[in-house]
């Protein structure tokens, strides 16, 4: 049994990303958010685009007003209002200044702008009542930015901001990584549908409905595959159906050691190569992660043979292996060059937090801020693999390592973020 720290570089080791030449497409702007940028954009556009003003004001020559106060104010004629967007056509000359407003293109001989508050205006001419300091309040033509160079690099997230930078840069359509497919789907028996009438022993499949919405969040397209009875042939064929379909494989269930846990026994027909059996954690022991010989090329996604994650059928299992080690997998298979590794936080922990101390533990809670500081609320109720209900609303795992029993109320805890850019 690996130890969780060994399973999770395991996992990111085998993670290939997509391929920048086979595995993008392009998509508009306005369709871009969230997606991975998947070359590098510049722009022939210069940031600022011209020598503009930062502040409404007066464009004035500084060796004008460089001696300039309020008890010996220095006057100027205005020659010009320039609101945004208006190109001055004249050039301030010696004594001379021009109305400015925010934004506005700087006039030729001007180099300073004296905000207005510093100002007095009489008629057509301004007293100056202060010094300002040369080049005050002008933005520099590519001071922001410089044309042709780069401008947002590859394998970033596009987020409002990044947004908002492509827009201004006049870049409409964008190459992107497509999103990863990820198969899903369910195993047992015992499993029915959301819309099925329960019958004694039955439960319903939450789990293809948990992992779907992880999926979605996370960026990945999802493709449900359903509930597969407890038959080896009928795993075998939504295996293989996967293999050719998808980057990554979910399922749940059928991965640990009872008479009718059969996954593993079909990869190993499939040649797949199994890494990892079982991991030193609560909940989410059982875990298999495997890989598969490189696929025929014909209807194959990627020529990177999928990574299959054989999930436990415990919900909450379910749950926190795929928030531990299934969504950086995503992350790092979608292009994302950094920031794709799960991220902790040492935090104050509102509630007492016990562990039998035999494996590294998880407990859900909520995240609170109190007086600019994190606590950690351990959810209420059982935390059972098999208890579902408590995980609503939650948004961190609480981590006890091995050997750790006890973590006492306002004692540090490291907790797992769930929820994070």
């Amino acid at each position: 049994m690996l130890s969780v720290s060994d399973a999770e570089a395991i996992i990111l080791n085998l993670v290939q990303p997509l391929d920048r030449q086979r595995d993008t497409e392009v998509v508009d702007l306005l369709t871009a958010d969230s997606r991975i940028l998947a070359t590098p954009v510049t722009s022939p556009l210069d940031f600022p685009h011209w020598d503009n003003s930062a502040m409404d004001g007066y464009a004035v020559r500084y060796e004008d007003v460089q001696h300039s106060s309020a008890e010996q104010p220095i006057i100027l004629e205005i020659i010009e209002d320039i609101p945004a967007g208006y190109q001055s056509k004249s050039t301030i000359q010696p004594g001379q200044a021009a109305r400015i407003f925010t934004g506005a293109v700087i006039p030729a001989g001007a180099d300073t702008v004296v905000m207005q508050e510093k100002t007095r205006r009489q008629e057509n001419c301004v007293f100056i009542l202060d010094t300002p300091k040369p080049q005050e309040f002008v933005r520099h033509k590519a001071s922001f930015y410089q044309a042709g160079t780069q401008l947002l690099p590859a394998g970033i997230k596009l987020n409002s901001p990044e947004i908002a930078v492509l827009a201004a840069a006049q870049c409409p359509q964008l190459s992107v990584y497509r999103r990863p497919r990820v198969a899903i789907f369910s195993t047992g028996d015992e499993l029915v549908t959301v819309d099925q009438p329960l019958q004694a022993g039955q439960i319903v499949d939450s789990n293809q409905y948990a992992i779907a919405a992880l999926v979605k969040e996370s960026g990945a397209e999802p493709l449900i595959l359903g509930i597969v009875k407890d038959d080896p042939a009928a795993l075998e064929k939504v295996i293989t159906h996967a293999i050719a379909i998808a980057d990554i494989i979910l399922s749940s269930g059928g991965v640990s050691v009872g008479d009718y846990d059969y996954v593993d026994k079909i990869l190993e027909s499939l040649r797949a190569k199994i890494h990892i059996r079982a991991v030193e954690m609560r909940p989410g022991k059982p875990l298999t992660v495997a890989t598969f010989p490189s696929r025929d090329a014909i209807n194959r996604v990627s020529t990177n043979s999928p990574l299959y994650f054989g999930l436990p059928g415990n919900p909450a299992a379910v749950l926190v292996t795929f928030w531990r080690f299934v969504l950086p997998a995503i992350k790092k298979l979608s292009g994302i060059t950094e920031g794709w590794e799960p991220v902790f936080l040492k935090v104050r922990s509102h509630d007492e937090l016990r562990s039998d101390g035999k494996r590294e533990t998880y407990l859900w809670g909520k995240l609170h801020l109190i007086d600019g500081i994190y606590e950690f609320h351990k959810a209420g109720g059982s935390h059972s693999s098999g208890n579902l209900i408590n995980l609503a609303q939650t948004n961190a795992l609480a981590v006890l390592p091995m050997g750790k029993t006890l973590i006492s109320p306002q004692e540090q805890v490291q907790v797992l973020q769930l929820v994070n850019e």
